[in-house]
């Protein structure tokens, strides 16, 4: 029995991928080159004859949308399991990623995952089991293992902000009929700006009718009765049915 028995990342894995030199990772993966014993772990090694093409299992734990859920290793035949995604091409030199098997990965949204992989090792020799890791698959007698964790649920910035700054829920909304007092969720009640103010018509107006209303003058502006307006404006048009007799 082998453990490898080290702390949970932080982080889980966002994507995992194959190159084909160790040198040509990119800086934000990490690539698998040893077996959990020391052992050169090419992917590509061939036991009867020296090959000098090389398959190194590659991992990023960069934050994404995205995060790596499970992990299969599968024969070039088999069919693809569903809701996986082959890793058909080494991510350095675009050629074939692996011989006779295939690496298949399964992603998830990371707000919709509840755990996901966040460690994968190998091993030299498949009779070797490792402490909470799973084995995805076997391949030039070694086995690759993978460790699930929980996903951490952490509110983006702009959730964070707005619940910050959110109204305190206490606070009833108003109404169009504006009743005397506010009910608020807790049960009790409380003035608003405008309680306590009359709301009734001026008594120059009260009582008089349109005709009879005073003239009013705004800014300048004389407002006249529909009385004046007619009087003022008064055109009998004598003139033009002079012209048509």
């Amino acid at each position: 029995m082998s453990e490898v028995d080290k702390q949970l990342p932080t982080e889980p894995i966002s994507a995992v991928g194959v190159v084909s030199y160790l040198n040509k990772a990119q800086d934000d993966y990490y690539a698998v080159a040893q077996t959990t014993d020391g052992s050169d772990a090419d992917l590509w090694k061939d036991g009867l004859f020296k090959s000098k093409v090389t398959r190194y299992l590659c991992f990023t734990r960069k934050t994404g949308p995205e995060v790596v859920v499970d992990m299969k290793l599968i024969d070039i035949k088999d069919a693809l399991p569903e809701g996986f995604t082959p890793v058909e091409e080494t991510m350095d030199t675009k050629e074939t990623a692996m011989r006779k098997r295939r690496l298949c990965v399964k992603m998830s949204p990371r707000a919709a995952a509840e755990a996901a992989v966040y460690d994968i090792q190998i091993t030299a020799k498949s009779k070797y089991h490792l402490v909470n890791y799973t084995c995805m698959g076997e391949m030039n007698n070694m086995g690759l293992w993978f460790r699930m964790g929980d996903v951490p649920k952490q509110l983006s910035s702009q959730a964070m902000s707005r619940t910050a700054y959110e109204a305190p829920t206490y606070i009833a909304r108003r109404t169009t009929s504006r009743p005397d007092y506010e009910h608020q969720s807790s049960g009790t009640y409380t003035l608003t700006a405008l309680d306590d103010v009359p709301f009734v018509i001026s008594e120059k107006f009260s009582g008089r009718k349109p005709k009879e209303m005073q003239q009013v003058n705004l800014m300048g502006i004389t407002i006249k009765s529909l009385a004046e307006i007619e009087e003022e404006f008064q055109y009998n048009f004598t003139t033009e049915r002079s012209i048509a007799i």
